[in-house]
């Protein structure tokens, strides 16, 4: 099964100079051929470096990753996905909903370290990817 990686699970495996336990796991996914990437989430991780060099390298990193195309259905799930979560008192970004309408539609898990996914999880149909049970 293919797995959607949040920006959360980018920006530890990219920006952190020290390797951890998410980036080795995103590693072994992305050796697998089991990552899909999304447009939103490549502009979450390279909005707001002030330095262009960096950003250069950055985006030279990601250039390998094609992005899934997001279609209107998409954005129409993730619309009514932030209506059940607010209407139970759950708050999120709307990139966070788009990414779950996302992963519902194209049959995908989702990588987060975003603790408010878990939240997310008791209202909508989204499946979350947990590396240590795969190990």
């Amino acid at each position: 099964m293919k797995i959607l990686a949040d920006t959360s699970v980018w920006s530890l495996a990219l920006r952190r100079k020290k390797q951890n336990d998410v980036a080795n796991a995103l590693s072994e996914l992305i050796l697998a051929s089991l990552i899909v990437m999304i447009g939103p989430i490549r502009q979450e991780l390279l909005s707001g470096i002030s330095d262009n060099d960096i950003f250069l390298r950055l985006k030279a990193a990601l250039e390998p990753f094609d992005d899934l195309p997001t279609v209107t259905a998409d954005y129409e799930t993730a619309a009514q996905y932030y209506n059940i979560c607010r209407s139970n008192g759950v708050q999120g970004s709307h990139i966070d909903f788009l990414i779950c309408a996302v992963a519902v539609n194209n049959n995908l898990l989702i990588y987060t370290t975003d603790q408010d996914f878990l939240l997310f999880s008791g209202y909508l149909p989204i499946r979350l990817y947990n590396p240590a049970a795969t190990s």
